[in-house]
């Protein structure tokens, strides 16, 4: 994949202010269908470990299945986009829950104890075969990514309003903030249902790292403000807060604001009075 490639497919300012609102991207179907099938071959054998921290390169191997996965080009854009270039490999696992295989898993967050407010991890989520409802499907709760609670302290909630229950074609590659609440649900169907995930970690600091064309496109603010039925009435504007303060470290705008909410909270006059 050349630059000129992956510039071409960057995600534009109103996708990352998508992301930041709803901490995720969803690519549907963008993987073609003589990758899926490789991919259906490959995955089942499982995809050997790797240590923490592991460039791309000696991840995978050029040539390799992953390695041209993450070499189409709205998959490479999007992954520049969202950590820019050269990101390490914090780990990978593939996902397999057979025919009316299992227990839906509890609400989670993956190693969400993570203190950053200026830097993230993405999770690359990749089926190389249609999911259908009852096949179960990764639940999500969009817009729970910001919310800082710990790994699996979210277990305990079930059924929350606006929820999301991953339905997909074949190829459909979904990028996720390393803070999303999700679960892998049961599989109610006769057919097994497979998922490839990636955690990658950033090497340089995100920002301005997407086709910034569009920055002043008044849908920027419009997705960052966006309002989820399971949030509390008061604690949502906290959710709105903690966007803005994304939003400032990933474009360097420390004026950027939504209804006043971080600039009242962050006056703190040092002038002594005369």
């Amino acid at each position: 994949m050349t630059t000129t490639n992956i510039t071409e497919h960057l995600l534009s300012s109103v996708q990352m202010a998508h992301f930041v609102s709803h901490g995720t991207i969803r690519l549907d179907a963008v993987v073609p269908a003589e990758l899926n099938d490789e991919a259906m071959e490959v995955l089942p054998a499982g995809v050997p470990p790797v240590p923490y921290g592991t460039p791309v390169p000696q991840a995978y191997p050029e040539g390799s299945f992953v390695r041209r996965l993450l070499q189409l080009p709205e998959v490479a854009g999007a992954l520049a986009s969202l950590v820019g270039p050269d990101p390490r490999i914090d780990h990978h696992a593939v996902h397999v829950r057979g025919p009316r295989e299992g227990e839906a898993q509890p609400l989670h967050a993956d190693a969400i104890i993570d203190v950053r407010r200026d830097a993230f991890d993405v999770q690359l989520m990749y089926y190389p075969a249609r999911v259908t409802l009852d096949m179960g499907g990764t639940l999500s709760v969009p817009g729970s990514h910001l919310r800082r609670t710990n790994e699996s302290d979210t277990g305990r909630y079930q059924n929350l309003r606006g929820q999301s229950r991953l339905v997909c074609e074949a190829g459909t590659v979904v990028f996720l903030h390393h803070g999303l609440w999700h679960g892998g649900r049961r599989n109610d169907s006769d057919i097994p249902r497979y998922m490839f995930k990636i955690r990658f970690n950033p090497t340089v600091r995100q920002r301005l790292l997407w086709d910034t064309s569009d920055l002043a496109d008044p849908r920027v603010a419009a997705e960052l403000d966006t309002h989820f039925p399971w949030y509390e009435q008061a604690t949502a504007r906290l959710e709105r807060y903690n966007r803005v303060l994304m939003w400032r470290a990933l474009t360097g705008d420390d004026t950027f604001d939504l209804d006043h909410w971080v600039t009242r909270v962050s006056n703190r006059p040092q002038e002594a009075a005369v």
